[in-house]
């Protein structure tokens, strides 16, 4: 691959500020990536191109002006299709907004624009976000791009197949229940899932929750930062917003020789896939000799699957109520799940569940004293297929819910936690593998620095390098899609 569109964020804006690539060459190519690929995957949902190659004429005149063109130097970067852009179609992934065109930005998008971005895509995500595998009834499934039949898991499903295929240089996502993350982990990228507020959500549902957070998604960290530092901002209208100027410019490697490092394949009570906790541990084993010290412990979590639910819970009462009792009809079976879910608690249950969650944070807290930082596995399964809304059975083992193979997210969600997942090679099945790096609430830089220098380390083995998908079959694959 050696089109403009697979180079690097990081490398693209250097390239572009000094006169070797211009913005405009750059949308192209993504544009001709997208035609070429997309027809096989079906993640990007929404476009104006016309629009978006008007922007990158204006960057392009900018810079032979000499004028600057920001943080992104006129990077085309996809959206989430669960943040309005102006001007171009903003679903949700719900039928109750198929022809949604709104007239203005949510902020961090017109954030992304001010920093030079070329916002000129949407991307695939369940029907408002909700599961681990981006499908909807507006525009259908997306594919993994390693297995096209499999799932690219969810929210953020149709940024991290982007991201992965280079549609895209740079794009965004979300995440609650490891929206971004295994998305991440399915499809060989990195996704990075902030503190609370670090990047500030002026639009949620619920502002007192801190659970979801807006966050980076790119194909290194060093990309994953870039976007970082762009999303990152002030906002009073977050009541967890923070001071942006803690994430540094740069970040650099940590020298790994000095960590105290723990790992655990499933906190003690998260069901993981008897082959993943073996990868996983032999990944652990290849990369061990590089801390200081690397044990196997786990943080205890009693309670927190419950925690979890309730908590959720409240989200989506708050936002779909008065959806299941006008349209139940047009929403998705894990909506309307969460939702009915959410009022069959009472006032009891969620004072408990406040309460143990605090518990579950302070204990986090007082974890990582002990530890610099914590590895898991990324997900708890391999990619599955994408015709199974989602995992009911892991090891003979029935899922309760909808939600709990996706346990190793939620847990540091839960607990506030900061993570950056990192792809690992490939898992048993020949599909994506990942791990992540989680610290404590507020570790952003430090957490992002030791994802810098695992991530050379996993880069130097073909074991665990990035894997890559292969373009020319997904063209040949979407050359049959467009001839039916």
């Amino acid at each position: 691959m050696t089109e403009p569109c697979d180079l690097s964020a990081v490398d693209a804006v250097v390239n572009i500020k000094s006169g070797k690539l211009s913005p405009l060459e750059l949308l192209q190519s993504c544009l001709d990536r997208i035609e070429l690929v997309n027809p096989a995957l079906n993640a990007v949902v929404a476009s104006d191109n016309e629009t978006a190659m008007e922007c990158a004429r204006r960057l392009t005149d900018k810079i032979h002006q000499g004028d600057d063109v920001g943080l992104l130097g006129g990077l085309p970067v996809g959206i989430k299709d669960l943040e309005a852009t102006a001007n171009l179609r903003t679903t949700y992934g719900s039928k109750l907004h198929e022809d949604y065109i709104p007239e203005e930005d949510d902020f961090i998008v017109g954030n992304l624009r001010k920093h030079g971005g070329n916002v000129f895509c949407k991307t695939n995500t369940p029907e408002f976000g909700a599961g681990g595998n981006t499908v909807n009834r507006v525009y259908g499934v997306t594919g993994n791009p390693f297995d096209v039949t499999k799932t690219c898991a969810g929210s953020s499903g149709g940024t991290a197949v982007a991201l992965a295929v280079g549609m895209a240089p740079l794009a965004t996502g979300s995440d609650y229940g490891g929206s971004l993350r295994t998305p991440a982990s399915f499809c060989g990228i990195t996704g990075f899932r902030p503190s609370p507020g670090v990047v500030p959500s002026v639009k949620s549902l619920v502002s007192l929750s801190p659970f979801p957070v807006l966050g980076p998604m790119g194909r290194s960290v060093a990309d994953t930062h870039l976007l970082f530092r762009a999303q990152s901002a002030f906002d009073r209208r977050d009541p967890y917003s923070v001071d942006a100027q803690q994430i540094p410019d740069v970040i650099e490697p940590i020298d790994l020789d000095k960590l105290k490092v723990s790992w655990t394949t499933d906190f003690g009570c998260c069901p993981v896939d008897h082959s993943i906790a073996e990868i996983f541990k032999s990944r652990i084993a290849s990369i061990a000799g590089n801390f200081k010290q690397c044990d196997e412990r786990s943080p205890i979590m009693d309670g927190v699957h419950n925690v979890f639910e309730i908590l959720r819970g409240i989200f989506f009462v708050a936002g779909h109520e008065v959806h299941l009792k006008e349209n139940r009809d047009l929403l998705g079976a894990n909506v309307i799940d969460n939702t009915e879910r959410g009022l069959s608690y009472n006032f009891s249950d969620v004072s408990r569940a406040f309460a143990r969650q605090s518990e579950l944070y302070r204990t986090m807290l007082e974890f990582f004293d002990e530890s610099d930082i914590l590895i898991t596995p990324a997900a708890s399964v391999s990619p599955f297929p994408h015709k199974q809304l989602t995992i009911t059975q892991i090891n003979g083992q029935e899922m309760p819910t909808y939600m709990r193979w996706l346990a190793l997210a939620y847990v540091p969600t839960t607990t506030l936690c900061c993570s950056c997942v990192l792809p690992c090679g490939l898992d048993d099945k020949g599909l994506p593998f990942g791990i992540q790096i989680i610290g404590p609430n507020g570790s952003d830089a430090k957490v992002l620095r030791v994802a810098a220098a695992i991530e050379a380390v996993l880069a130097a083995d073909p074991l665990t390098a990035r894997p890559l998908p292969d373009i020319k079959m997904l063209a040949a694959l979407g050359r049959q899609s467009s001839l039916g």
